[in-house]
């Protein structure tokens, strides 16, 4: 055990020798190591901190929430031009659903829309418009830091009330208690009644910060169901224990009994789970984790290469040092293993490079950016195992060549 510490360290310093002679060709040759280690690691923390960011993010929605409306939330075997002639939901429909179907905890009738601007006084903020029913904020996970959510009431009889973002609440109020104060929202006059907590950006579903929540009615009164400026949405929730896939099948049946549809006829319409769009986040993360390992994959190939180079140089050098070491008892195993470790320390040092520039990079995001970019420690584990393998790899035909060399032809070689 001793000796292959000492010869660890004898490794080490040869590695540290051929970057202090040979600064400029030692350090072109790890580069690669270096770029490949950094794009790896990059793609998997930036990977795992979108995917730790989101799942946060959406740690307060069920996964069992359902979206019915034209559209569909991943790929659909309808044709697009088909799907665009659906007819949007009404509110009817809505009310039919959330009267009739069984298991139902949670409903809203929503509209997607554009942002608006909002005024008070001579302040202005564009924000994100949520018109909506009253049960949305149990749907949206909506917590209100001041004053309340509009009730099931002011929903349906369309009072002018809003609840806005933490954001929204400090353009236009400058610290001033929005709490029934009044703002201007299309042309109207609408009574703040809550702000909400602050949440910080998040990458689903908009920004709560810069959203105001009104009652839907207001938004049927002046546009209707069938506005061209946004997109009804139903969007319920079952209650605990309801099988999933039979309250899908229970809202497609009854959608159709309701606009006229035989049982066998194609529905026209799209019942959406909110699960099934997170299977298909987490399938995009996953692929953005196959195409960062191939693109850094040709990095990494370019600085085994490199790591490589520098092997057969420096046994070349030292032809005439193996030649004595051979002559004196050192064994192949001795040899070979003396040129495997100056590799795999040469990578390791390329590794290590990489990983620090990508922590100096979370270090910059996450204090620039609001996102929490995160290395974690079992990506610089794998950055560092990467590093070691690599330069096994690229440093054993290298050693193998040193290790297999006749020492007096050798000493005559390196004379």
């Amino acid at each position: 055990m001793i000796v292959y510490l000492r010869l660890l360290s004898t490794s080490f310093g040869f590695a540290i020798n051929a970057l202090r002679t040979n600064k400029l060709r030692t350090a072109l040759s790890f580069l690669g190591v270096t770029i490949g280690i950094f794009s790896i690691i990059a793609v998997l923390a930036a990977v795992d901190s979108m995917d730790k960011n989101i799942k946060s993010e959406l740690s307060g929605f069920d996964r069992n929430m359902i979206y019915v409306f034209n559209y569909s939330f991943g790929p659909s075997e309808v044709p697009k031009w088909k799907s665009e002639q659906y007819p949007k939901m009404k509110y009817e429909e809505y009310d039919y659903l959330k009267r009739n179907l069984s298991g139902v905890e949670y409903a809203s009738f929503n509209y997607f829309t554009k942002s608006e601007q909002m005024k008070y006084g001579s302040n202005y903020a564009e924000v994100i418009m949520r018109p909506c029913s009253s049960d949305m904020q149990y749907l949206d996970n909506v917590k209100v830091s001041n004053g309340r959510f509009f009730s099931e009431s002011e929903s349906v009889n369309g009072v002018p009330v809003v609840v806005i973002g933490h954001e929204v609440a400090n353009t236009l109020f400058n610290g001033l208690n929005p709490v029934g104060q009044e703002v201007r929202l299309y042309g109207k006059r609408f009574t703040v009644i809550g702000v909400i907590e602050k949440q910080g950006s998040i990458s689903i579903g908009g920004n709560q910060d810069e959203s105001v929540y009104m009652p839907v009615n207001i938004m049927r009164q002046m546009y209707g169901d069938n506005s061209l400026v946004a997109t009804t949405v139903v969007i319920l929730k079952p209650s605990s224990g309801v099988d999933i896939k039979h309250f899908e099948d229970e809202i497609t049946n009854k959608l159709k009994l309701f606009r006229g549809l035989k049982p066998s006829d194609e529905k026209n319409f799209f019942v959406n789970v909110f699960g099934g769009m997170l299977d298909m986040i987490e399938k995009i993360i996953g692929q953005m984790n196959v195409v960062g390992w191939i693109i850094s994959g040709f990095s990494l190939l370019v600085g085994g290469f490199g790591i490589a180079n520098i092997m057969f140089v420096s046994v070349k050098e030292r032809t005439h040092l193996i030649g004595i070491q051979k002559a004196i008892g050192a064994k192949r195993r001795f040899i070979l293993f003396q040129f495997l470790f100056e590799a795999v320390i040469l990578s390791l040092i390329g590794g290590v490079v990489g990983i620090i520039m990508v922590w100096g990079i979370a270090v910059l995001v996450s204090n620039v950016v609001d996102f929490e970019f995160v290395l974690s420690l079992s990506n610089i584990c794998i950055g560092l195992t990467l590093s070691a393998f690599i330069g096994i790899l690229s440093g054993y035909l290298p050693a193998r060549s040193a290790a297999r060399l006749d020492p007096v032809e050798a000493i005559r070689m390196g004379g």
